[in-house]
């Protein structure tokens, strides 16, 4: 099983491309089935999640043909994926598949608006938290979808003729839930009205491209999201936005270890809660005509408190990574959960680093300390798994992060990029 070796200590330096975001290009891939012409994708990140994704699309008949290139500038690999579901040939997604990621569930709104039907697993993923399904169904449900969960599957019929526009509003918001009502709402008859909707990039991104599609989306971006169903979908061409979570890890990297990083072709607007944050700490965050520019000399880190929220407050998939940086403040700090009841197994982890962390619920008191140390830790999710290489950078010595097919899952050819900016960062195989 292959790990990550770091040995700390040194600032980054020069500039580091920012991805497509694993979480916009998922819900698009997603989006194919809705439509018997071919979606083309562009910017599409070369991650685990994403390759999941696609054997599962197969499963229900999605042709999938994939083109990558390398840029001239900055050397990112940049991929355009074509998906084309001519027909659906199955509307089961299975356990094996859907066991190993969560969203991957998501193909039930647009399966049960096309077909009609659907029988999807109950979804798996990272152990963060119990993450349940109802507010999926309580959705579906008001758009006229008959759902029963048996057997660990939920089995989803529509009415005859199809799903019927309605008023729903979440009681939570759901970025998910968002995503799967929007998509089965597009092919709907009459006119949706979401409320308490998430306002995510991401769901801003695929109610751009469902609109390329031939939908009709209004107020994506706000609270409440409009949709006028229509008989149909076509192809559309459409490319990922930058990964928000990406761009505000390496910020956060930079952060912790000191030196002048320019994170290419990213949009700052997409973080700015999270940006604010890392100012406040005692980074310099400034927009260029490429992206953003972090840097970080001479001064230490300060204490900044935090809560997590859902767009646009600060994001809990920054929440690990800001924990790490916190590690090394020159005070006190916390950091409070509100989205995830089980987001904190991380603290443990940093902990054999020599961070110095108290739970009291759903809140962390940290802290900081002079130097960390390296030492063997071990990635409990995704987003932990990177918290862990930022502490990792900035600690003496040499620290080794196993289980790194967390970091596979959301974070493409993270050691490149960071070796590139000066860190000794290595993957090795047992």
């Amino acid at each position: 099983m292959d790990r990550i070796r770091i040995i700390g200590g040194n600032p980054l330096n020069g500039i580091i491309p920012i991805s497509g975001a694993k979480n916009a290009a998922l819900p698009l891939m997603i989006a194919s089935l809705l439509t018997s012409d071919t979606l083309t994708l562009e910017n599409v990140p070369h991650l685990a999640d994403v390759e999941q994704l696609m054997r599962i699309l197969g499963n229900h008949g999605v042709d999938i043909a994939v083109n990558g290139r390398r840029e001239s500038q900055g050397e990112t690999y940049s991929r355009t994926i074509h998906f084309t579901c001519r027909t659906v040939v199955d509307t089961t997604a299975p356990y094996d598949l859907v066991s190993k990621m969560r969203a991957s569930f998501w193909v039930i709104g647009p399966l049960l608006a096309r077909e009609g039907q659907a029988r999807v697993s109950l979804p798996g993923g990272c152990a963060i938290g119990t993450r349940p399904v109802d507010l999926f169904i309580e959705g579906l449900t008001a758009l006229g979808a008959e759902m029963e969960i048996d057997g660990g599957y939920i089995n989803a019929k529509a009415p005859k003729g199809g799903l019927v526009g309605t008023r729903y509003t979440f009681p939570k918001v759901s970025v998910g839930a968002t995503h799967v009502m929007m998509m089965a709402a597009a092919l709907a008859r009459g006119t949706t009205v979401i409320g308490n909707a998430a306002r995510e990039p991401e769901v801003v991104d695929l109610a751009n491209c469902l609109n390329a599609m031939g939908a009709k989306i209004s107020g994506h971006g706000t609270s409440t999201i409009t949709i006028e169903g229509v008989t149909s979908l076509s192809g559309a061409r459409h490319r990922v936005l930058p990964d928000r979570i990406e761009t505000g890890t390496y910020a956060m990297a930079v952060a912790m270890t000191g030196g002048d990083v320019t994170l290419e072709g990213t949009n700052a607007h997409l973080l700015d809660t999270a940006l604010e944050a890392i100012r406040r700490a005692g980074a310099e965050v400034t927009e260029t005509a490429s992206g953003i520019r972090v840097v970080r000399n001479g001064g230490g880190i300060k204490p900044v408190d935090v809560v997590t929220d859902p767009y646009p407050g600060f994001p809990t998939d920054l929440q690990a990574q800001f924990m790490g940086l916190m590690t090394r403040s020159s005070g006190v700090s916390h950091i409070t959960e509100t989205i995830f009841e089980n987001r904190f197994m991380h603290v443990q982890e940093l902990a054999r680093l020599g961070a110095r962390i108290s739970l009291s619920g759903q809140t962390a008191k940290i802290e900081g300390v002079q130097k960390l140390r390296g030492a063997p830790v071990m990635a409990t999710d995704l987003r932990a798994s990177v918290s862990l290489v930022i502490a990792g950078l900035a600690a003496e010595g040499e620290t080794t992060v196993s289980r790194v097919y967390h970091l596979d899952r959301g974070f493409e050819r993270l050691e490149e990029k960071l070796t590139n900016c000066g860190a000794t960062v290595e993957r090795v195989s047992d």
